[in-house]
């Protein structure tokens, strides 16, 4: 019988603060914080233990701070050097199992199965985290059990006491008068004081005993099982405080009112649904930097810099195979922070003309501060690439060279158009296999997709406008004969062209062709527009005219 699986869990609460103390060698003790940017507002974001033991609490405002700190020391947050810092702890992690994976920005997940014997069992294992941890100057909380869910809730919640969304929730707040008819309910629920969840003996519920995921997690806050925050909210008002309470509730009700991922959560910490450990592979940076000898502040200076940089950086991808498709340039300053700006391409490349340009719109964002002493450039995302040679006659090479340059400039297009309002924003049409009007197309992103050779030709000419079916009044017969009212209007019938007979896909329920087969006419009308008009022979609805469209 193979080994039941252990999973430890590992987080660092002050991972953002505590990398910048060691990095400067400051006191450990001094109010500290991290602070984020968000929206026009800054935010407390990662604290020293001195900053909490002042009082102040994450996501806190950075001006309320200030006004109960005022010896407070803060720094920008730089969460690409928190992500190289926290691979390096995941290095580090390797020393205890070889199956180590991320779990957020703050957390690794190692898989410890048949590993905790080498270190005295699990409470030594745990003992060699903690010891490890504070000769490296971070704070670590820890959880082992059978799942991901369960150790990560141990890790984060042990002896955390749960407390409902707002005061005015609680089940012990209640009215007088519906405790009076509640008789049969526990005595807490009538009204007594509710049980709380002490905080002694932390170091031993950081361990789950095999096979007792439920009872370690029965008293834990409903955030031990990694549910959103507003589904935490709604279940605090509904009384529902600890996993205790929502595990025990049907989950045909709660799937369909919360959604199934409540239920996935309650699974996967429980064991009933697997989770496996996926272990980061080590990617192969492809970067350059340039120290410089004095601080510069200078666009033209940055622009200066990354042309010595990006030639390298390129040579370097090319011979590798493969091309940039999203790339930085980052900036750091002489206080210690850290600018950067990013540009993705809609085609990968190794080509640094093809590049520079949208590095170079983007350069004008950086604030150099007290000035800019080091540039680095890093291709954060390739692709591998294949080289083209020219083959056969020459006519037949220059036709592939034309098109060849065609798909480049379009390339270079949506990279610069998707540089200033992002590469999402830009789609493409691209033709569907569907004979249903308004489905012969997807819209797809021109960045992740190519341009179709082809369109297939419609089997009679479409309008140029189309828009969802409205009603047209008319005789309900298959032919116009006279004239009709449309959006308030009346209009005169000169010609008709048709019809054009497009039956359903029998195999989808579509709540726009629930009226049936539909015979499409071009309908001309004495003001001169040309519609798009159909008769609907009724299904599900009843039968009539309709408008769909217009042609140019």
């Amino acid at each position: 019988m193979p080994p039941r699986r252990r999973i430890l869990s590992l987080w660092f609460p002050r991972l953002g603060a505590e990398r910048i103390l060691r990095q400067e060698r400051m006191d450990p003790l001094l109010p500290f914080a991290v602070v984020a940017t968000q929206g026009a507002a800054q935010m407390l974001h990662s604290l020293s233990a001195g900053a909490s033991a002042a009082g102040l609490r994450r996501d806190q405002p950075l001006r309320d701070a200030l006004a109960m700190c005022p010896a407070l020391t803060t720094r920008l947050r730089n969460p690409q050097a928190e992500g190289g810092f926290l691979a390096s702890l995941r290095r580090w992690a390797g020393k205890y199992s070889p199956w180590v994976g991320m779990a957020g920005e703050e957390g690794l997940t190692v898989d410890i199965t048949g590993c905790a014997h080498l270190f005295g069992g699990e409470e030594g294992l745990l003992a060699s985290v903690d010891e490890d941890c504070e000769r490296l100057g971070l704070t670590v909380r820890a959880g082992v059990a059978d799942t991901q869910g369960a150790a990560w809730a141990l890790a984060r919640f042990a002896g955390v006491a749960a407390s409902h969304h707002r005061s005015g929730d609680a089940v012990d707040q209640e009215a007088r008068a519906t405790r009076s008819r509640a008789a049969k309910r526990r005595h807490w629920e009538r009204g007594g004081a509710a049980p709380q969840i002490r905080a002694a003996g932390v170091e031993a519920q950081r361990i789950a005993p095999p096979g007792q995921m439920r009872t370690a997690l029965a008293g834990l806050p409903l955030a031990a099982l990694r549910l959103e925050e507003d589904v935490v909210a709604q279940l605090s008002r509904l009384g529902l405080r600890r996993v205790s309470d929502l595990v025990d509730q049907p989950r045909g009700p709660l799937s369909r009112r919360f959604g199934p991922g409540v239920v996935l959560r309650i699974d996967q910490a429980l064991g009933q649904v697997p989770e496996p450990v996926s272990p980061v592979a080590e990617a192969r940076p492809f970067a350059v930097r340039m120290t410089l000898p004095d601080p510069i502040g200078l666009e033209e200076d940055v622009l200066a810099g990354l042309d010595r940089l990006l030639p390298r950086l390129c040579d370097t991808v090319g011979r590798a195979g493969r091309g940039v498709r999203m790339i930085r340039l980052q900036a750091y300053r002489s206080d210690h922070t850290m600018q950067w700006v990013s540009a993705g391409l809609a085609k990968a490349t190794s080509d640094p003309e093809r590049i520079r340009p949208l590095l170079a719109m983007k350069v004008a964002e950086i604030d150099a501060g007290h000035g800019i002493d080091m540039l680095r450039l890093e291709a954060v995302q390739t692709e591998p690439v294949q080289e083209r040679e020219m083959v056969g006659h020459l006519e037949a090479g220059e036709v592939i060279a034309r098109r060849l340059a065609s798909v480049t400039a379009h390339d270079d297009l949506v990279a610069r158009i998707g540089a200033r309002v992002g590469m999402d924003q830009i789609t493409r049409w691209h033709p569907a296999s569907s004979h249903i009007p308004e489905k012969t197309a997807l819209v797809l992103a021109a960045a992740w997709s190519s341009a179709a050779d082809s369109w297939p030709d419609p089997p009679v000419p479409r309008p140029l406008m189309l828009w969802r079916p409205e009603v047209v009044m008319a005789p309900e017969v298959p032919r116009l004969n006279g004239g009709f009212r449309w959006r308030g209007r009346d209009f005169a019938v000169e010609g008709t062209t048709g019809p054009e007979r497009i039956a359903p896909e029998w195999w989808l329920d579509d709540p726009e062709w629930r009226s049936g087969t539909r015979d499409y006419w071009r309908v001309t009308v004495q003001s001169g527009e040309r519609l798009w008009l159909f008769f609907a022979h009724g299904g599900a609805m009843s039968k009539g005219w309709f408008c769909q469209g217009q042609f140019a």
